[in-house]
């Protein structure tokens, strides 16, 4: 397992115990000089998308990156796709196994079918103006949560020790993760949306296969057809192509 350098410009802040690296993110943000990954060994209070409790057994890891990114919120959003590849080439880069995983639309990281990391994007800012944007990362390195501590109906939590035997360490992970991260913003930035969507595609799980997305007042099952150049889902129904900007996917 071999590691790039640091990426130039961003820090670090490693905690030992922490509420949550989102909320240490958003209580951070507005004395940061650039781009920070706050790692913490521990969270005591960790949450997932809707606010949903996230489990953090001891030995994996958790993560925030406070930046902000010179764009509107649309492309904001497009990081979420940034992240997803970084934890792919991480992952890849700790286990030797570019097969076993796959990449869940809008925010997951999928290994032999399971989940093995979730992101979260959020606005944080001064008197309820965003100005940041917090990249909220928790990936199953040593142990997966039990089936009683995820929502019904999720996909089975995996860990990448049980799956692949890959010992990682928090510390060993972030150093894959940082500067893959940090050469998906630039391509980003540097080149648009396309190409980030082209390679996310190419790793995307269960494209043009039937799903079903959800959100709190809609359900939508259709074929998978692809990601659109905004990075909404589109799916291939009876009633035509339905775009989603935002749900939850279900298999």
């Amino acid at each position: 397992m071999s590691t790039e350098p640091w990426p130039t410009g961003y820090d670090l802040i490693h905690l030992e115990t922490v509420d949550s690296t989102s909320s240490e993110a958003a209580r951070r943000a507005p004395t940061l000089a650039g781009p920070t990954w706050i790692v913490a060994d521990a969270q005591t209070a960790a949450r997932g998308r809707r606010g949903r409790p996230w489990a953090t057994p001891a030995g994996n890891f958790n993560a925030t990156l406070v930046m902000r990114p010179q764009a509107g919120a649309d492309q904001v959003a497009l990081r979420s796709f940034v992240a997803s590849l970084a934890l792919y080439d991480a992952f890849v880069a700790a286990s030797g196994r570019p097969e076993a995983f796959a990449l869940k639309w809008p925010n997951d990281v999928l290994l032999n079918g399971g989940k093995v990391a979730g992101i979260l994007l959020e606005s944080v800012g001064a008197g309820g103006v965003p100005d940041h944007l917090a990249i909220g990362i928790g990936v199953n390195l040593m142990h997966a949560p039990r089936p009683d501590q995820v929502e019904p109906h999720a996909l089975t939590p995996v860990s990448l020790m049980d799956e692949t035997g890959a010992s990682v360490t928090p510390g060993e992970f972030i150093a894959l993760l940082a500067p893959a991260f940090a050469a998906y913003e630039r391509q980003l930035t540097t080149f648009g949306f396309a190409p980030i969507r082209e390679a996310w595609l190419a790793r995307a799980a269960r494209l043009g296969e039937v799903i079903t997305a959800r959100t709190g007042t809609d359900e939508t099952t259709g074929t998978f057809e692809t990601v659109d150049a905004t990075g909404q889902l589109v799916l291939s129904t009876p009633k035509g192509p339905r775009r989603i900007a935002a749900a939850d996917v279900f298999f």
